[in-house]
C-alpha cells in the first residue's frame, strides 16, 4: 500500500467516523436506553438525549480512521498475490480484512463507547465524571469491559456488512459500465448495513448489557451466552432484539453517511 492510499484511508476513514457518529448520536442514545436492564424510562427515555457526546467526539476519528487502515492495508496485502487475488474469493478477503479491522478499532472504540453508554443511562452525570467514576472504582481494565463482547458483535457484522457491500458495488458496478459515484456506494452501504444490524441485534443487546452492568455482577464478567439466556429468560425474543428498530435504522443511515464519506473524500484525495 503506498503512503497516499495510506493517508487517504486515514484521513477519509476519521472523517466518516465524524460524520456518522455526530450526527446519529440522538438514535444511539434511544438505543442503548431501549437495551438497559433498568429500562427506557428510568436510564432518561428522550431526557439528556445528547449525554455521553464528547466521548463519541474524541473517540469516533481515531476509531474508524484505525479501521479503514487496516481494512485497506489487509485487501492490499492479500488481494496482491496468491490463491485470495482471485476475484471469485474476494469475499473472503473483504471478510479476513474488515474482521482484522474491527480487533485494532475496538481497542480505541472500547474506551469511548463504555464512557458513552454509561453516561447515555445517566444522563444526570458528565461524560467527564462517568470518566474518572470508572477509573477509580475498576481502574483502566473498566474502560475495556465489555471488548470481547463487542469484537464478537463486530466481527459478525463486519463479515455481513463489507463483502456485501463491495459486492453490490461491483454488482451495480458492471451493470452501469462504470465506477460508481459516492452517492451510489453509499446506498449500497445503506443496505449492507441495515442487513448486517437485524443479524447481530442479540450480541448488540449482549454487548450493552455487560457495559452498563454493575462491577462485580454476573453480567458484568462478560459471559455472552450467559447474557442472553437470561435475556431470553426474562423478555423472550423481544428482550434479545430490544432497540432493533433505531440500531436498524441508525446502522441503515449510518452506513450511507459512514460509506458514503469515506468514498467520497477517499477518491478525492487520491
Amino acid at each position: 500500500m503506498e503512503r497516499r492510499e495510506f493517508v487517504a484511508s486515514l484521513v477519509a476513514g476519521g472523517c466518516a467516523g465524524m460524520s456518522v457518529d455526530l450526527t446519529l448520536f440522538p438514535l444511539d442514545t434511544i438505543k442503548t436506553r431501549l437495551q438497559s436492564q433498568q429500562g427506557f424510562y428510568k436510564a432518561g427515555g428522550f431526557r439528556g438525549i445528547y449525554a455521553g457526546v464528547p466521548s463519541a467526539a474524541v473517540g469516533s476519528f481515531p476509531n474508524a480512521a484505525a479501521f479503514f487502515v487496516t481494512y485497506e492495508c489487509t485487501k492490499s496485502l492479500l488481494g496482491g498475490s496468491g490463491t485470495l487475488a482471485a476475484p471469485h474469493v474476494a469475499p473472503v478477503t473483504h471478510m479476513l480484512a474488515a474482521s482484522l479491522g474491527e480487533i485494532v478499532a475496538c481497542l480505541i472504540r472500547v474506551p469511548t463507547e463504555v464512557v458513552k453508554q454509561r453516561t447515555q443511562a445517566s444522563p444526570s452525570s458528565t461524560t467527564y465524571r462517568m470518566l474518572l467514576t470508572t477509573l477509580k472504582e475498576e481502574g483502566v481494565r473498566g474502560l475495556y469491559r465489555g471488548y470481547g463482547s463487542t469484537v464478537l458483535r463486530e466481527i459478525p457484522f463486519s463479515l455481513v456488512q463489507f463483502p456485501l457491500w463491495e459486492y453490490l458495488k461491483t454488482l451495480w458496478s458492471r451493470r452501469q459500465g462504470h465506477t460508481l459515484y459516492s452517492w451510489q456506494a453509499a446506498v449500497c452501504g445503506a443496505f449492507a448495513g441495515a442487513v448486517a444490524a437485524i443479524v447481530t441485534t442479540p450480541l448488540d443487546v449482549a454487548k450493552t448489557r455487560i457495559m452498563l452492568a454493575k462491577a462485580g455482577s454476573t453480567t458484568a464478567r462478560g459471559n455472552i451466552p450467559l447474557v442472553l439466556h437470561d435475556v431470553w429468560k426474562s423478555q423472550g425474543l423481544r428482550g434479545l432484539f430490544a432497540g432493533s428498530i433505531p440500531r436498524t435504522t441508525l446502522i441503515s443511515m449510518g452506513g450511507f453517511i459512514f460509506l458514503g464519506a469515506y468514498e467520497k473524500v477517499r477518491r478525492s484525495l487520491l
